[in-house]
């Protein structure tokens, strides 16, 4: 839908996620209800007259509290009560008794919980929908030898692909024909190409390398890997999406018991003698002092403020009810590549043999690699400039899949390449490490090796040592890396439940096991392949620096500053803040329980009804914004 004239110039300006806010009518509706809400608090407190603030406040309530009512009144016809038509109707009873400027903050808090949530909703399905541009729109089928374009839907069970260099796989099939290394990162997280030969097993949406590849599709494209990732992901939400605050998880009760008392309140009388007007300002004042304003803002502030201060922290936090979650998590799950790691090979040990001094070594390897694309000679370019050497030029480069690169530098031919099987015993102590080692030789001679890995992240190690304390058992490692890869890091950052080799699926399910243990699952990921996993999790938390868009739309915490050591603080800060939510309903409860009885038990005037609940409701949201102190992210 064209959006409107007068609204193209600021959306154009606004950031890609903003623009996507401002389609949706629920966040248009919330920022209006807003506005109108502050610009009537400031005419208020400017003395402007009466008329005109209440004016811009009673603006504010229709603006924000349409759509509640009619909400409301959509489930009053399916014979349920619900509390956003209770929280219109006592928005509406403050103003009636003066107390407009109540009325609207509710109004507005109400707004902005529905905007946040049809935000994160459309998030999701626009992310899920995205996945499918990790598959090409189109493929090239061989037919009797020809090669025909077809779309990549359009693919069948035992047809046969050519996937040139470079090109994405179409479709989920084994390799018949040629070898290439492929990055299937988005699937398994694995940091490394993985090298493919006939009989090898290829994934939608991965990449090709140098090689070209003959492929025989095995799965119809609505049964691929990516595709699955996608089913799982929207599965997983629309089950989250009946996650509440525990305050909202009683509105049914509570909603009805406050409308059955209050009719009770204002008929009883009535057919006791009493007259009309002061039964009316009994059940008026009934209806004011048991409204759930307090025990609404008992819950919200405190959380909205733990949500403020983690995001001058780096982090972003997309609910009220994810921050209530984090509080609540009894295991943790980390993904491995990504997460506790960099995500790219970077080189960690030189071991030169011979003539040659481990620089020399690793000149000569950054040389020959120089015109290589593969992440490994990426890597070992990028080694030996951080130690300050200079890559010399080569010549005659040529480079065999799953072998290595061969090259001519300074005369010398230089060849750096996967090692056999009699590499030697520090070759295989590497190795045995998680780590990949290369082997270079010069001239035919052995001259030494290069160890890669994923590099550790600096916090990985101490943030989870402080997630084993606070839980009082280690994380859990879930990864689609090999085993041996995974228990070396395991090892170092001190894991000692680890699970490798797992496809998305893999991890959804072991989520789901958790679950099943009776634990309340935190997941931290980062790529497509965690996505679903995300999903599942009571919370899911994102590496937002270098995460996909579906892993962080699939999150409901993100990490912008992939940061890891901010976990533990984040789990503190809701700890904290569900405290202050028990101190706030209990404070709250029991001046409505007081105010209650006092009401029904005796004559309550209403001036003190409306005092003793608004000052409860002023104290709990006092008390709840003492978490935007400084000091309360520790």
């Amino acid at each position: 839908m064209t959006a409107p004239t007068l609204t193209r110039p600021v959306r154009a300006a606004l950031p890609p996620r903003l623009t996507v806010a401002w389609t949706l009518p629920e966040v248009r509706w919330a920022a209006l209800s807003l506005g109108l809400f502050a610009l009537g608090g400031l005419l208020q407190l400017g003395g402007a007259p009466t008329p005109l603030y209440w004016a811009v406040h009673l603006a504010c309530y229709a603006a924000g509290g349409w759509e509640p009512a009619v909400a409301g009144v959509q489930a009053l016809r399916e014979k349920t009560l619900d509390v956003d038509l209770l929280m219109v109707v006592a928005a509406i009873g403050a103003a009636a008794i003066g107390q407009v400027v109540d009325g609207a903050l509710l109004i507005v808090i109400f707004a902005t919980s529905g905007a946040l949530e049809a935000f994160a909703t459309r998030r999701t399905r626009d992310a899920v929908r995205a996945l499918t541009e990790l598959a090409p729109e189109q493929a090239c089928r061989l037919e009797d030898g020809v090669e025909v374009v077809v779309p990549a839907a359009e693919l069948a069970v035992g047809d046969r692909v050519l996937v040139r260099p470079g090109d994405r796989l179409p479709a989920d099939g084994v390799v018949v024909d040629g070898a290439s290394e492929v990055d299937q990162a988005s699937v398994s997280g694995e940091p490394l190409p993985v090298d493919k030969q006939p009989g090898g097993e290829v994934f939608a949406g991965t990449v090709n390398g140098t090689g070209t590849l003959t492929v025989q599709v095995a799965k119809a494209a609505h049964d691929s890997v990516v595709a699955r990732i996608g089913a799982l992901v929207e599965q997983a939400s629309e089950t989250k999406a009946g996650t509440q605050l525990f305050i909202e998880k009683v509105e049914q009760r509570y909603s009805v018991g406050v409308v059955v008392a209050t009719l009770a309140v204002f008929g009883i009388p009535l057919l006791l003698g009493a007259d009309l007007q002061s039964a009316l300002l009994r059940a008026m004042t009934f209806m004011i002092v048991a409204s759930p304003c307090a025990l609404v803002l008992a819950t919200m502030p405190p959380l909205l403020s733990a949500i403020a201060t983690a995001g001058r922290h780096g982090v972003l936090v997309t609910s009220a009810v994810a921050m209530e979650g984090l509080g609540s998590v009894t295991a943790v799950v980390l993904d491995k590549t990504g997460t506790l790691t960099d995500g790219t090979p970077t080189v960690v040990a030189v071991g030169a043999t011979g003539p040659h001094t481990e620089d020399e070594l690793l000149a000569l390897a950054a040389a020959a690699e120089g015109p290589s694309e593969h992440p490994v000679g990426r890597a070992v370019v990028a080694a030996a400039r951080e130690r300050g050497l200079t890559v010399a030029s080569c010549t005659g480069f040529r480079a065999a899949v799953g072998r290595g690169v061969t090259a001519t530098v300074g005369g010398r031919v230089v060849a750096v390449g996967s090692p056999g099987d009699a590499s030697g015993p520090d070759v295989a102590a590497e190795q045995a490490r998680g780590r990949t080692v290369v082997v270079v030789t010069v001239d035919g001679v052995p001259a030494g090796h290069l160890s890669l890995a994923d590099r550790l992240r600096p916090a990985a190690a101490d943030t989870v040592r402080a997630l084993r304390d606070s839980l009082g058992h280690s994380p859990v490692l879930l990864t689609g890396d090999n085993a041996r890869a995974a228990s070396a890091l395991a090892a170092e950052v001190g894991i000692t439940d680890v699970r490798a080799g797992l496809l998305p699926e893999d991890k959804v399910a072991a989520v789901r096991e958790l679950q099943a243990q009776g634990h309340r699952v935190l997941v931290v990921g980062d790529g497509v392949n965690d996505a679903p996993a995300l999903a599942a999790a009571d919370v899911g938390v994102a590496m937002g620096g270098i995460g996909s868009d579906l892993a962080v739309s699939s999150a409901d915490v993100v990490v912008v500053r992939d940061d890891l050591a901010t976990l533990p603080a984040l789990v503190d800060l809701s700890r904290r803040a569900r405290r202050l939510v028990v101190q706030n309903l209990v404070v709250a409860g029991t001046v409505v329980l007081a105010l209650v009885t006092w009401d029904l038990v005796a004559h309550l005037p209403l001036p003190l009804g409306v005092a003793g609940h608004e000052g409860s409701t002023i104290l709990v949201a006092l008390n709840g914004l003492r978490l935007l102190r400084r000091g309360a992210w520790r």
